[in-house]
This record gives structure tokens, C-alpha cells and sequence, in this order.
């Protein structure tokens, strides 16, 4: 599949390599693009040699992914930025992203790839797959749409790579964020049942949701919790594998790839984001200044100023998107929009809050919006 699907993407920047690029601000750190291209092409070579499982084109994807966001933010008019976005939409496509079972944290690079293929692309089928993928991201803020994908696209990738580990581990994971997501029990009915099959790898559950899992397969087995018949069945025979492990269940990480510097450091001190320039300090202080505004009653006047500190937090994100304050600064700006009424302030608000429960949904932020 990635041999065709590079051929196709090696056509298409042939053809669109004199389109005018789409213009950028200026992020405020800086990080080599051209190294985390070159990541993605020993990642690349890597897994060709290794003749592509899965997990190898997950790796894949992740590098692409860096390596795309690099670009926009810093050379938006490079002719790799066309490129970059071409190969997203490409393997993304292959791969049946979705953006509850993927752990990059690269929704605003997906989206803003597929726009300009689906704008620029001269290949139907590439275009075709450039909306597809906006349906996708554009779904963040509708949960039960994205449940409903992400288990179709787990699903379909199951089917494509029959008893690969990593793709039977997606389908319980994307049935099991989906009832996190949405409350809807017939996600967490089938994630059960699909825990439960006898060649399912219950023994590699990882960390990002498996102890949570476990708790409710423990909940399931004795009823508890809305649990029908059928759960406390699989619960049972869940429990019932672990038990005849030969070796101790250990949850393990899936982290897909060690990513650069670049995506994976604390925001320093001094880089500001926003058209206001605010630090990590200088937003923390503003959303106390504004709600000590808002306690004084002085409401939807504080909401184009809190507007502006949301704006800065997805900056913010998408510059470091493994800050370990990120779903914290996500939070505090929801709570602190959401003390207002106004237009602008609710739809900050959502855009905020479909980043939190989705792209940092084991974040304990991110379950107090959830269990509200």
C-alpha cells in the first residue's frame, strides 16, 4: 500500500509543485524542519526493509506528521510544505486515521493538509481522500459522529492487517474512547465483547487507557455500573485470560515514535504565542486577571480578551503538543470562557474543549470535562 500510495503522492507534487502556498505566521520556536524530514526517511527506510506491518506504518505516519507541522509553522512556502501535505493525506488515507485512536496530537496539521490537497490536488482519488480526511477532524466536536467513525476505521484496519497486534489493540481502543466520549453503553458493550475474544492480546493493554479499562472490566464482572448480562460475561472471561497468563500482566506503553525535541520539550519561559505574544506564564496570569474580572460581574466584556488567550493556548499547541500543562491550559480557558454567554466565547469554548476530550482525553482535565 505505501509504494502506490508514494507513486501517486510523487505524481501529484510533479504536477503541483508551482501552486502558490498558503501563508503562515511565524512560530516562535525553532526547530529544523529538514531534520524531521530526514527522520521520516530513515523511518521510511526503516520499515521498508521491515516489510510494513502496522505498526511500522503508524511510525511512518507520526514522522510525517512532524515533520509537516515543522513546516507549516516555519516554511509555509518551501515546496516541501506541498509535499508533506500530499504524503499526509496519502498514508492518513491508507491508514484510516481517526483522531480518537491517534496519539500525535496533529488534528490542525491533518485539517489544514487536507485542505490544501483537496484545493490543489489534480488526481480525483487524492481529493476524494483529502475530504474524507476533513470529515474526519472537522468530526472533533461531534462525538457521536467520531465514535461512530473511529470504530469504522479501527474496524477496516483490522481487516487489512488480520492478527496484527497493534490494529486488534485499536479496535477495543476506539470503542472504549468512544463511551468515554460519549456515555453511549453499547461502546462499551462491544469493547468488551471485542476484549473478550480469545485472540485478542489482552496482555499488551496500554498505558494510555488500559488501567481505566480494567477497572470497568472489574466493575462489568459483578454487574455493577448499568452492566447487562452480556457484559458481565465478557467481563468474566476477561478476567478470566488474565488470570491464565503465564506472565504478569504489565500495561505497556505505545508511544508510535520518540519524537524530536521539537514536540516533545516544556514551553520555555520566554516563546510567546498569539497575536498577543502571551508566555505559558503570561496566560496563566491572564485567566486569573479575567476571572477575578468576571467575579466583579463584568461578563461578556472580558470575552474578546479571554478569545485572544484561547487563541494562544492553540498556538500554543501546536508548537508543543506534549507540554505537560497543555491540558491544564486547556481546561482553565473552558471553564473561564464558558463563565460567559457570548458567541464568540462559546465557540472558543467548543473548539478548546473537542481538543481536550479528544487528542488528551486520559488527561485528568479532560475527564472533568467528560464526567460533568
Amino acid at each position: 500500500m505505501i509504494q502506490a500510495c508514494c507513486n501517486r503522492f510523487a505524481l501529484l507534487v510533479a504536477t503541483c509543485a508551482a501552486v502558490l502556498l498558503p501563508l503562515h505566521a511565524r512560530a516562535a520556536m525553532e526547530a529544523d524542519p529538514s531534520v524531521l524530514y530526514a527522520q521520516m526517511k530513515s523511518a521510511y527506510d526503516k520499515a521498508a526493509a521491515a516489510n510494513w506491518d502496522f505498526r511500522d506504518q503508524e511510525l511512518y505516519l507520526s514522522t510525517i506528521f512532524n515533520a509537516g507541522r515543522a513546516y507549516s509553522l516555519q516554511r509555509p512556502n518551501d515546496p516541501a510544505y506541498g509535499e508533506l501535505a500530499t504524503l499526509t493525506v496519502t498514508v492518513a488515507s491508507g491508514l484510516h486515521y481517526n483522531p480518537l485512536t491517534n496519539h500525535d496530537a496533529a488534528v490542525w496539521w491533518v485539517r489544514e493538509a487536507a485542505e490544501w490537497v483537496e484545493k490543489n490536488a489534480t488526481d480525483p482519488t487524492l481529493a476524494s481522500d483529502a475530504k474524507a480526511l476533513l470529515e474526519r477532524v472537522n468530526s472533533e466536536s461531534a462525538p457521536e459522529t467520531l465514535a461512530r467513525d473511529a470504530d469504522a476505521d479501527a474496524v477496516a484496519n483490522a481487516q487489512a492487517y488480520p492478527h496484527d497486534v497493534t490494529a486488534d489493540l485499536q479496535q477495543v481502543e476506539a470503542d472504549w474512547r468512544a463511551w468515554v466520549l460519549t456515555h453511549d453503553p453499547s461502546w462499551r458493550s462491544l469493547a468488551l465483547e471485542r476484549a473478550a475474544q480469545p485472540d485478542f492480546p489482552i496482555a499488551h493493554l496500554p498505558t494510555t487507557y488500559g488501567s481505566e479499562f480494567l477497572r470497568a472490566v472489574n466493575i462489568a464482572a459483578v454487574g455493577n455500573d448499568g452492566a447487562t448480562a452480556g457484559d458481565r460475561r465478557n467481563a468474566q472471561t476477561i478476567l478470566a485470560r488474565i488470570n491464565h497468563l503465564t506472565s504478569p500482566l504489565v500495561i505497556a506503553s505505545t508511544t508510535a515514535v520518540p519524537h524530536d525535541r521539537y514536540l516533545t520539550t516544556l514551553a520555555p519561559a520566554d516563546e510567546y504565542f498569539g497575536r498577543m505574544g502571551y508566555s505559558v506564564l503570561g496566560i496563566e496570569n491572564e485567566l486569573k486577571h479575567i476571572n477575578f474580572m468576571l467575579d466583579y460581574k463584568y461578563g461578556n466584556r472580558e470575552a474578546g480578551q479571554t478569545v485572544l488567550v484561547a487563541e494562544s493556548i492553540d498556538d500554543m499547541h501546536k508548537v508543543y503538543p506534549r507540554d505537560r500543562d497543555m491540558p491544564m491550559l486547556l481546561y482553565s480557558c473552558i471553564v473561564t470562557l464558558e463563565r460567559m454567554t457570548s458567541p464568540e466565547a462559546l465557540a472558543a469554548a467548543a473548539h478548546l474543549r473537542a481538543i481536550l476530550t479528544v487528542e488528551y482525553q486520559d488527561s485528568a482535565q479532560a475527564q472533568k470535562i467528560l464526567q460533568a
